[in-house]
């Protein structure tokens, strides 16, 4: 499952800086996680890092991206892949 940010982000730049797959992005009011992108950080870190960071708690996961951790170490695999290719 992916994660996304609600009403209540401050846009603080917090959590922009600390995703490791660059999945998230300022919108047009508030910041934004592109649920292509967003690994929940599986595959670099224990728990993911703007729910860690945010300090509003305003990061939660989104109930329309509903995926198992396998499936997020399978995007992980594939977006290393294709950041391995571009290099």
């Amino acid at each position: 499952m992916s994660l996304y940010i609600t009403d209540e982000c401050i846009n603080c730049d917090v959590c922009e800086p600390v995703c490791p797959n660059e999945a998230i992005f300022m919108g047009e009011v508030i910041y934004e996680i592109n649920p292509d992108l967003c690994t929940e950080c599986v595959g670099h870190h224990e728990e993911p890092q703007c729910q860690l960071f945010c300090p509003v708690d305003c990061i939660p996961h989104d109930p329309n991206h509903v995926e198992a951790h396998e499936d997020l170490m399978e995007k992980y695999k594939k977006l290393i892949a294709q950041k391995s290719a571009s290099n």
